[in-house]
């Protein structure tokens, strides 16, 4: 009766909090999700499509994180990685941290402090990620030198399929 018990609570447990799958791969963003507010390291808000501006013409990683995430963290130093092997593909870092003071820890204690980050203070529901269906964290989104989303969906910096969208940007 107990392991029955406990089956039934941890079947429960897993599909309430079990990553849902992406219903439509997205390949650019909207207008107005773009205008979904976000909080720069310095404390202003901005819209995520100035964040975006000045990355036109490159390609770039959107790396949705938190510093709660234990799966973010250990995704850090392969993030490097494609730093090293992509030095031409720039970064910017999307909190989901809970509050601001949380974020600005995670920043120092994980070693990320010094690069472009933003922190969506509104929380995880907000237009910008339910448009992208934000289910997982970590998330990464390669966008490429028009603006499109190149590649909608890796949970890991050695996505087989991200690396490659990488590659193929990279070497036109």
């Amino acid at each position: 009766m107990k392991k029955m018990l406990l089956v039934i609570v941890l079947l429960f447990y897993t599909a309430g909090y079990s990553q849902k799958p992406v219903t439509a791969v997205k390949n650019e963003f909207t207008e107005k999700v773009l205008q979904q507010k976000i909080m720069s390291f310095d404390g202003k808000k901005i819209t995520v499509g100035e964040v975006l501006k000045p990355y036109q013409g490159k390609v770039l990683i959107i790396d949705f994180w938190a510093s709660w995430c234990r799966d973010c963290i250990l995704a850090l130093p392969k993030t490097e990685e494609i730093k090293n092997r992509f030095p031409e593909v720039e970064f910017v870092y999307f909190s989901l941290d809970r509050t601001y003071d949380q974020w600005k820890k995670g920043l120092d204690k994980y070693g990320i402090a010094g690069q472009k980050n933003y922190w969506f203070d509104e929380g995880w529901k907000n237009s910008f990620n339910n448009y992208i269906e934000l289910n997982w964290v970590p998330r990464f989104m390669v966008i490429d030198q028009q603006g499109k989303i190149a590649d909608y969906y890796a949970i890991s910096p050695e996505d087989p399929e991200l690396l490659e969208t990488l590659r193929l940007l990279t070497t036109k």
